[in-house]
């Protein structure tokens, strides 16, 4: 089976999709230049062809670039391939895809809709694997007490809460700014 695949730009930075037959494998959020993502695609997707998107794909980039501008997309139409990737994980993805923008889940209750609390730590595990960002919105997860727990796409936490703000979610736990230092976060004297 053969994948192709697109570059675009969102809002926050450039994405990359790939897709087959059976639908959409992959998208790339990249931290960096159009280039860097295409060779970042291409070392996931060895042999990949670079093309032109047809309708469908075309729509579910459209999805994308809305939801980075601050659209309620929840992206459910868009159709994915998951067939190579092992059955916890499509469950998991499965169910992150039922969260409306705007709302989260913890690992915890992922793993007590699958029939067992104690795989929050594998479900944590499965969407640090998430082939699909963004279509299986798994910024939308956070660890219990409302902490933001992981993300794996560039830009770690950071960009996971700048994700779920621009879908207006508002997690406990560590916000934008707590990267940058002290004396930024000060403002002004009293």
């Amino acid at each position: 089976m053969s994948n192709s695949f697109a570059i675009f730009d969102t809002a926050i930075r450039t994405c990359g999709i790939v897709w087959n037959v059976h639908g959409v494998a992959g998208v790339q959020i990249h931290d960096g230049t159009e280039g860097a993502t295409r060779a970042h695609l291409l070392r996931r997707f060895a042999g990949a062809k670079e093309e032109p998107p047809p309708a469908h794909v075309q729509r579910a980039i459209d999805g994308i670039v809305a939801l980075l501008c601050g659209e309620k997309r929840d992206l459910n139409d868009v159709t994915l391939d998951t067939g190579d990737l092992p059955e916890f994980n499509r469950k998991v993805y499965a169910i992150a895809r039922t969260i409306p923008p705007g709302s989260t889940l913890t690992y915890g209750e992922i793993a007590e809709r699958l029939g067992d609390r104690l795989l929050a730590r594998d479900v944590g595990q499965a969407l640090g694997q998430n082939p699909i960002p963004l279509i299986v919105p798994c910024h939308r997860v956070l660890a219990a007490g409302g902490k933001t727990g992981g993300f794996s796409a560039p830009g770690g936490v950071v960009s996971k809460l700048r994700l779920l703000s621009i879908e207006g979610a508002q997690p406990s736990g560590p916000t934008l700014f707590d990267h940058l230092p002290l004396v930024a976060k000060r403002g002004r004297r009293s």
